[in-house]
Parts: C-alpha cells; sequence; structure tokens
C-alpha cells in the first residue's frame, strides 16, 4: 500500500539563517581625458575641468552648462568705423608735414632772414635784387631798396640788362636801424652794392633782422680788384643766415670762368690803390674787367671789348 505523506508548504518569506550577501558592483572606471583632435592642443586647465565634471550646484543638483559666449560684432581690427558707422579701411602712417618756419619766441610769426648774394661783375647780382623787390613787393609787403655806388652815379639801382629802379643812397654815416624805424612799416630791405657798406652798418643789418624781424637781402661782390675780400663782404660772409654765389655764368676773355675783378688803369692791370675808385681819376682811365684766376694772376687782359669794361666794379 503506497504511503502517500504530503510536504508542508515552502514558506514564501526569506530563508532562515544568515543573510546572503549580494555581489559588490564593479568598479566604475574614471573617465577617459579627451582627445584633442590632431593638430590641436589642450592646456592642463581645460584637461583638469573636463574631468571634474560640470560644476554642482548646492543641494546636489548640477548646474546647467554656461552659454556659449555670442560672438562678436565688433569690427576687425584693421578697420574703423566712421561716424555714420561704415567701416573705412585704416591707411598707413600719416606722410610727415613740410617743416613749419621757425618763429620769433613768443610772437607766433616766422623769423626773419640775413641773405648774402654775391658774384664777380656781370653776374646779375642787381637784376636778381630787381626781382626780388618785384616779388615781394606784389604780396603786398613793404620794403625799401638800397644802394651805394651805382653804375648809375645816382640813387638808383639799375642792371646790365637796361631795368632800374629808384633807391636809397647809402652814405657812410647812415643809420640804417634809424632808417627802418622811422617809417610805419618795413618788412624786407633789399641792399644792392653791400660790398661798399661800412662793417658798422652790417651789424645794423643784423641788427634789423634778429630784434625787428626785417628780411635782409643784401648782394655785392666779395672781393676787390686785388682778390682781397671787401670788409663788410667778409662781415655779410659771417654774420648771414645763407650765402649764395649766383650761378650765372662770366667768362674771362680767354673763356674760362671770370671770378676776379681787375682793376684797368689807362690799358694796365692795377695791382695797387684805394679800394674803391668809381669812374675816371686824376685824368687816367679807369675801368674793370672780369678774368679768369689764371690771366688776372698774370695780369694779361688780352684783348678789351668795350662790352667787357665797367667804370664801376659792381
Amino acid at each position: 500500500m503506497t504511503d502517500l505523506t504530503v510536504q508542508p508548504p515552502r514558506a514564501s518569506g526569506p530563508a532562515a539563517g544568515p543573510a546572503a550577501l549580494a555581489p559588490a558592483e564593479p568598479p566604475v572606471a574614471p573617465a577617459e581625458p579627451p582627445v584633442a583632435p590632431a593638430g590641436s592642443s589642450i592646456t592642463p586647465a581645460e584637461r583638469s575641468a573636463d574631468l571634474a565634471g560640470p560644476p554642482v550646484a548646492p543641494g546636489g543638483s548640477s548646474l546647467p552648462p554656461a552659454a556659449p559666449a555670442a560672438a562678436s560684432s565688433l569690427p576687425a581690427a584693421t578697420s574703423s568705423l566712421t561716424p555714420a558707422g561704415s567701416p573705412v579701411a585704416l591707411a598707413g602712417p600719416a606722410p610727415l608735414a613740410a617743416p613749419a618756419p621757425v618763429t620769433v619766441a613768443g610772437s607766433g610769426t616766422p623769423a626773419a632772414t640775413l641773405k648774402f648774394f654775391y658774384g664777380p661783375m656781370d653776374c646779375g647780382k642787381s637784376t636778381l635784387a630787381l626781382q626780388m623787390n618785384y616779388n615781394h613787393a606784389r604780396q603786398g609787403r613793404r620794403g625799401l631798396v638800397l644802394t651805394k655806388h651805382d653804375r648809375s652815379g645816382g640813387p638808383r639801382v639799375t642792371s646790365r640788362i637796361g631795368l632800374g629802379l629808384d633807391a636809397v643812397e647809402v652814405m657812410d654815416d647812415l643809420d640804417l636801424t634809424g632808417l627802418v624805424r622811422a617809417h610805419e612799416r618795413i618788412d624786407y630791405l633789399i641792399c644792392d652794392e653791400a660790398c661798399f657798406y661800412t662793417v658798422a652798418q652790417i651789424e645794423q643789418l643784423a641788427d634789423l633782422v634778429d630784434e625787428h624781424g626785417v628780411d635782409v637781402y643784401a648782394f655785392g661782390l666779395a672781393s676787390d680788384f686785388r682778390s682781397r675780400m671787401f670788409p663788410a663782404a667778409q662781415r655779410l660772409f659771417e654774420l648771414a643766415d645763407e650765402v649764395c654765389r649766383l650761378q650765372v655764368e662770366v667768362l674771362c676773355w680767354c673763356g674760362r670762368p671770370g671770378r676776379l675783378n681787375a682793376r684797368v688803369v689807362d690799358g694796365v692791370m692795377a695791382r695797387t690803390g684805394e679800394q674803391v675808385v668809381i669812374a675816371d681819376t686824376d685824368g687816367a682811365q679807369v675801368h674793370y674787367r672780369v678774368l679768369c684766376r689764371r690771366h688776372h694772376r698774370a695780369a694779361e687782359l688780352g684783348g678789351e671789348h668795350p662790352a667787357e669794361i665797367s667804370p664801376v666794379p659792381a
């Protein structure tokens, strides 16, 4: 006979006895550092920020990532905005402006100058003097024209090409500073035959430039018939702001450049005598010629022509 034994039902609750431990979760591997694209580099600070993850707010919630910076709408550094807002390309460095004339301290007006134009006879000194006076006068400037021992024999500036103008005769006792101050306004002086002025008068011309703002343009010979410098010319060389040798070529009878003045007395070149002699003296025929250095030293006059001689060393 079969023994049927009913097995008691298995409890549905947890098994008796010590609790079984669940297996531990596998460790999480650290995040791999970001790999930079080829050709680029990541700074240590950027790598640390990536490993740290997004910032955590108080309470444990993550903060949203910061919004990317808006693209700049400013123009590139190579342009600037005009008042209307349109970009204009920047030009290169501005060209240097022409130097301003030197001004007298505290006056705001350009400084005056003393210029000496020199050369042998026939080089156009008086012609240039007349032209400069014309140029200044037509611009509204007021000036005086001075001369001494002009070839005309009177108070005039005359040129060998026929130009002429009345002038003030400069006597040895004439105070040029007083002459200018006697006028209400004088802007410039044209001083022809300045080589015949006194040294004191040359000093006065320099004073008029420096203390009174008067431009002075002096014209004259540099040396006498002995090839010695006139005292007034020497002082002008020493004091002038600019010294200009006239470039009009004068020729000796031989065709070489004529640079020296020769005094001829009765057909013979003189070596001695007064420094300045005008016209005839003691019944002797006196005139002046231009010679090259070679023929001046040799006292060779060559063939004389009326157009080559002058009664005045000017």
